[in-house]
């Protein structure tokens, strides 16, 4: 069938507290229909909003995970990005980050020059920086169209908008709505009532009530689709955000999902999805037998986060790492809970608080938060927690050996043996082994042990001795008996 023009996907990126969250509730609360934007009661990780009858969808979630986790797998999670840059302050350096995103994601992007309101807003200081930092924006040397905007008044937000979709029609965005569904998921939680539940994007196709979608190891039967609103719909075209609960396990931002008939075919290529992963380079610590300690980690301060970033990169042991899942400056909140969640990891909140719905979560979870005012305490706990992770390998050590010259007799587990020491030392209370022909057959334990006819404790001389063992197994003549102990490393 004819592919046909899709509505964009935007993602806006920028440095901490330059306007971003408020930027996206302007336009939520301006461009979405008034009815419809009341309903919506709770954070979503994306929406539709309308502008001069064409709709976008808008990409609201923290840490860039599923630009991270795109990138490897060469595809974007957005089509455009919107650059916010604060007027007060100028380029920053989460500036620069998000912009490492968006180039590494290749894709367009527009600068929103955000706060114009602020007494202390200076705009052509904000150009200036954007320009030392070779960000050439159009009349500054370069071709990257801005705007200037307040979140506020609403100023320039429409003139922003305008930006956007005019970046879509040079992008020429197109779409299969005859296809099945394919994009990418941009949020996954865990939820007592509904299990795992995944924020789709979809980028291609039409997503219906039938089949399975499957993302990376995970999958879910279709039996509803939500929208971002919450309302139950029978379908999802291309570019709209989709939520499907009852997911086998929660699926990772940035994981791709396609759809697929059945249970069966969901459960083949989740599986085949696990094996390719095991096998890519950003797996290669499981593979090695690395395991990890997630973190998310939130400050008071930028400085504080770079300090205790710092701080973690002295722990290393070579069973274990640390990874930063995300990090930021503020309370902790739900979405940090859940990223952690999502991860198996912990938080880390350094003098800040936790906000009352994320406390609830965690508890509801049981996802530790860990509070912490002295960066070298945190740093204890945190060498501790990776200690604790390392698994425990169980080995056997090797005692004492001796072969079965003769069965005595049998009292149900009980067996009265006579034997011919080997090598090493054997003890009442050994554990041990029978092993006929090299193969084990039954384990147990030495009880008692006699040498010209008197208890011994141990044996560790040749020669001939009697003793009583506790085995399921018969013992018969040439099995050898073998003292073991386990140990931990």
């Amino acid at each position: 069938m004819a592919r046909i023009p899709r509505p964009p996907v935007i993602a806006v990126m920028g440095h901490i507290d330059h306007g971003k969250s408020s930027l996206l509730d302007y336009i939520r609360k301006a461009n979405i229909v008034a009815g419809e934007a009341g309903g919506i009661t709770q954070h979503v990780a994306a929406y539709i909003a309308m502008h001069n009858g064409r709709p976008v969808t808008f990409l609201d979630t923290p840490g860039h995970e599923a630009f991270k986790s795109l990138r490897t797998r060469g595809a974007a999670a957005a089509d455009i990005a919107i650059l916010v840059v604060a007027a007060d302050e100028g380029v920053m350096p989460q500036t620069l980050d998000a912009l490492v995103a968006i180039t590494e994601a290749n894709i367009p992007y527009i600068v929103a020059i955000t706060k114009i309101d602020k007494n202390n807003a200076d705009v052509g200081r904000a150009k200036n920086s954007l320009t030392e930092h070779s960000i050439y924006i159009e009349g500054m040397g370069g071709d990257i169209a801005f705007a200037l905007v307040s979140s506020k008044t609403g100023e320039g937000i429409p003139e922003l908008l305008d930006i956007v979709l005019l970046s879509a029609d040079l992008a020429e965005l197109t779409a299969d709505p005859h296809e099945s569904a394919s994009g990418f998921i941009l949020e996954s939680t865990q939820d007592s009532k509904r299990g795992a539940s995944a924020t789709l994007i979809i980028k291609d196709g039409t997503l219906t009530l039938d089949g399975f979608v499957v993302a990376g190891d995970a999958y879910a039967p279709i039996r509803f689709i939500e929208n971002f609103l919450g309302t139950r719909v029978e379908q999802a075209g291309p570019s709209e955000p989709a939520r499907i609960s009852g997911f086998s396990k929660l699926p990772s931002a940035g994981s791709l999902f396609s759809i697929v008939k059945n249970k069966k075919e969901a459960e083949s290529l989740a599986e085949k999805n696990a094996k390719m992963s095991v096998a890519t380079p950003e797996r290669a610590a499981a593979v090695e037998g690395i395991v990890e300690l997630p973190l998310v980690i939130k400050a008071d301060v930028a400085g504080s986060v770079d300090a205790i970033a710092h701080e973690l990169k002295k722990i290393t042991h070579e069973k274990a790492s640390i990874r930063i899942v995300s990090s930021g400056v503020g309370s902790v909140s739900e979405s940090d809970v859940k990223t952690a969640h999502a991860s198996g990891g912990v938080v880390i909140a350094f003098n800040v608080s936790t906000d009352v719905v994320a406390n609830d979560f965690a508890r509801r979870e049981s996802i530790d938060i860990l509070p912490f005012s002295i960066i070298y305490e945190l740093s204890a706990k945190i060498k501790e927690l990776l200690e604790a992770r390392i698994p425990v390998v169980a080995s056997e050590k090797e005692l004492g050996r001796a072969m079965v010259l003769k069965a005595f007799s049998t009292n149900g587990k009980k067996q009265v043996l006579g034997a011919r020491y080997v090598s090493d030392t054997l003890t009442v209370g050994d554990r041990m082994k029978l092993v006929r022909k090299d193969v084990e057959i039954a384990r147990g334990s030495i009880k008692n042990l006699q040498q010209a006819r008197a208890d011994v404790k141990e044996i560790k001389t040749e020669g001939d001795f009697g003793t009583e063992i506790e085995a399921r197994e018969q013992a018969i003549y040439g099995d050898e008996i073998i003292a073991f102990v386990v140990t931990e490393s």
